[in-house]
């Protein structure tokens, strides 16, 4: 039975969870700008600092992969979303990998090239996040453990942080974040100490 939670909300995570799928879903409003919605999710791996420990430590669709399959996305998504039918990008974090110095992995979604195409996250709704407890890297689906809808409107904003899986007490636990920010993944990037 997954634990449903609403933005401030934390929970924590099952300890015998080895690894996770964050599941990420949305649906565009009916929209004729003539572009389709290509959604990003992301990864940033931060230590103690709140900022990534390096450019490396950064999953997107330009580096999918952070310390061989520590933290992985199954890439890009460019059609918009799928009608609501499962998740539509996916990010894996295998526990038993990650590194000491790593106190929480914020995960972000932003929308493509947003100015050109004049986009925010107002056209979009029925977003949420999920996290699931997973056998090993090839279980796509897994058992949902927490559920966070976004439910705020997001009228001119580019990038979302969704959520944090942090580290405290040796235990990892779930903060539903729902921040929103104008400028995009450039401007999340300058956030979090990435260099763009």
């Amino acid at each position: 039975m997954a634990v449903n939670l609403q933005k401030g909300q934390r929970a924590p995570l099952d300890s015998s969870m080895k690894m996770a799928l964050i599941g990420l879903g949305w649906d565009p409003n009916k929209y004729d700008g003539g572009y389709d919605f290509d959604l990003d999710a992301s990864a940033f791996i931060c230590g103690s600092n709140g900022k990534v420990l390096s450019d490396n430590h950064f999953v997107f669709y330009g580096n999918q992969d952070f310390g061989n399959h520590t933290v992985w996305s199954t890439g890009d998504d460019q059609s918009g979303g799928n009608s609501g039918e499962g998740d539509d990008e996916q990010i894996f974090i295998d526990f038993s990998k990650i590194p000491p110095e790593v106190d929480k992995i914020a995960i972000a979604v932003t929308i493509y090239d947003a100015v050109n195409r004049r986009q925010n996250f107002g056209q979009v709704s029925n977003a949420y996040v999920r996290v699931a407890k997973i056998q090993n890297e090839f279980d796509t689906v897994g058992e949902t453990v927490i559920q966070f809808d976004l439910e705020e409107e997001f009228s001119i904003e580019t990038a979302l942080v969704v959520c944090e899986i942090y580290c405290k007490n040796g235990e990892w636990k779930f903060n539903a974040v729902a921040a929103g920010y104008q400028g995009g993944l450039e401007a999340l990037c300058r956030n979090y100490g990435v260099n763009v």
